[in-house]
């Protein structure tokens, strides 16, 4: 882990692309392994879109994600093949042209020698003006533009490629922690005035509750954040008392979800 100075937390979107996930052939695995790599980070995934390799879909969705300030990873669609449209449109979103990167194109022909050509020395075609994303696998870059970072859809490339993004240019900030209270026989609408009261006094955190269904039912009613946790959980705990609320207390966390 970094020992760089804390910075102010993050929210990153992602992006997940790719016609194989929507239609069952293969399983995401890029929204908790995201959620870890941000999380251990003290950043958050504040966001999580799964998307078809439809081009129509991808430049609307990339337009509108452009427009934003939150810096988002985006898996998949980035090969040579007809159905990977992410570099094209990644280039239409942000109303670039598609041209041939030097940089890629001589790691291509470095890697695959005259077979980069006719099709694989396609991956080199990025947006103008892009920069480029190491690959420690295989050598074939990703690519950034507009606080976007295009990976490929493999897991085995796309997370070690995230690594190198996010300490190389996010560093870590203070850690999320959760407490909570479990509360038994207790329905969760009898909670609302609780919550209310004390997610106004205590706006910096986020205060939560989150049922667990079957044989040992119960409620779990509790603060998340950064800061200011222990002193919001003794108000909780004297509100509860205050209104005989069941409770008995919880193993408390560092969020890594």
């Amino acid at each position: 882990m970094s020992k760089r100075p804390l910075r102010p937390p993050i929210g990153f979107g992602l992006i997940v692309i790719g016609d194989e996930i929507l239609k069952g052939a293969r399983v995401d695995a890029h929204l908790s392994a995201f959620k870890g790599m941000v999380g251990e980070r003290g950043h958050e995934l504040a966001w999580h879109w799964l998307l078809p390799d439809d081009p129509e879909v991808l430049v609307a969705h990339l337009r509108f994600s452009m427009g934003r300030s939150d810096p988002v990873f985006v898996c998949g669609g980035i090969g040579a093949t007809p159905d990977d449209h992410t570099r094209a449109c990644a280039a239409t979103a942000a109303g670039l042209e598609l041209v041939r990167h030097p940089e890629a194109k001589a790691l291509l022909e470095a890697k695959f020698g005259g077979e980069a050509y006719p099709n694989r020395i396609l991956m080199a075609d990025l947006p103008a003006g892009c920069d480029l994303i190491p690959n420690p696998i295989n050598r074939i870059p990703g690519f950034s533009l507009r606080g976007h970072w295009f990976l490929p859809g493999f897991p085995q490339m796309a997370w070690p490629m995230a690594q190198w993004v996010l300490e190389r240019f996010y560093g870590v900030s203070d850690l999320v922690q959760e407490r909570a209270f479990a509360l038994f026989d207790t329905p969760e609408s009898s909670l609302i005035p609780v919550m209310r009261d004390l997610g106004d006094r205590f706006p910096d955190l986020k205060l939560f509750s989150l049922p667990h269904l079957g044989d040992d039912a119960h409620i779990l009613l509790g603060f998340r954040g950064r800061s200011g946790i222990e002193e919001a959980m003794k108000a909780l705990r004297k509100r509860l008392e205050r209104d005989a609320i069941p409770y008995c207390d919880t193993a408390s966390e560092v969020l890594r979800r």
